[in-house]
């Protein structure tokens, strides 16, 4: 199983055209990505051509989120939409009711995250970042700019703040494997947060352990840790880098019951002994 995307996902690309927009389109569709359209207003009816070992992939960009997925079936959409648009991008995709909006895009106003975040509340559309690196799950689907080969198909699930850090805990992961990935992205307001994605991972029977990647700012960490202290019973290993807050924040996943590394490569060995007392344990 995954969480949020897996093989049958269908993503369309809001700002297939530009140039971040056509680089990772490119390497979703590398990485076995169903990819079936982008979105562009000013360029509708447009084709776009990315080379793949399998051939050429012609994708046609549509005028709206609507259409697109009218016309391919899509329910999933990235954003990579430059910041001064990408409030319009984000709601014109949870006024067409996408179900998962991956938002890649950085430095869009906290006052616009704040609007798409709370224009999502109680409809269908769940949001993801924005200033995330986005979605994995390895060997099914890439919904962002994750580098696919970091690592295969595992039992661990990630959850992130940082993307750097989160690849860097990825590669260590290399021999065990990952699940889903999935990087919530470091703004003050986030669409999806700690805690969503922990009550995914507590409910997927493929995740057996969950590894968590803190930033130095902010409290989301602590907001997580009540959460894995009340609702999550599986193992839970984190890192969090630097000085300052990170006391205060390993303070209180500590009390939750988390194993905390210092560094990414002693997180993985936390995760590589705790996940061996599970599996004998089971």
């Amino acid at each position: 199983m995954a969480i949020f995307c897996d093989q049958r996902s269908r993503i369309v690309v809001q700002g297939i055209t530009g140039r971040a927009g056509a680089k990772h389109t490119s390497a979703m569709l590398a990485a076995g990505s169903n990819v079936v359209g982008g979105v562009n207003p000013r360029k509708a009816g447009t084709l776009v051509t990315h080379p793949t070992d399998d051939g050429d992939v012609i994708l046609e960009v549509f005028g709206s989120v609507k259409e697109a997925m009218a016309m391919t079936d899509a329910n999933v959409s990235v954003v990579f939409v430059p910041a001064p648009q990408a409030r319009d991008a984000v709601i014109e995709a949870i006024d067409a009711g996408m179900p998962l909006v991956v938002v890649i895009t950085e430095g869009i106003p906290i006052q616009d995250v704040a609007e798409f975040v709370t224009h999502a509340q109680g409809t269908g559309s769940r949001v993801i970042g924005p200033n995330s690196p986005g979605i994995i799950t390895p060997a099914e689907t890439l919904a962002g700019i994750f580098p696919a080969d970091l690592v295969g198909p595992g039992p661990i699930g990630v959850v992130s703040t940082s993307g750097a850090l989160t690849f860097e805990l990825m590669y260590e992961l290399r021999g065990i494997g990952v699940t889903t990935a999935v990087g919530i992205g470091s703004d003050p307001i986030a669409g999806t947060t700690y805690a969503d994605v922990l009550a995914e991972f507590e409910r997927d029977p493929d995740t057996l352990v969950i590894a968590l990647v803190g930033e130095i700012d902010g409290r989301a960490e602590e907001q997580a840790a009540a959460f894995i202290a009340a609702q999550v019973t599986k193992p839970v290993i984190g890192y969090v880098p630097g000085l300052g807050a990170a006391p205060a924040k390993r303070q209180a996943l500590e009390a939750a019951g988390v194993w905390l590394g210092n560094t990414p490569t002693e997180a993985a060995t936390l995760i590589r002994e705790v996940l061996a007392t599970r599996r004998c344990a089971g």
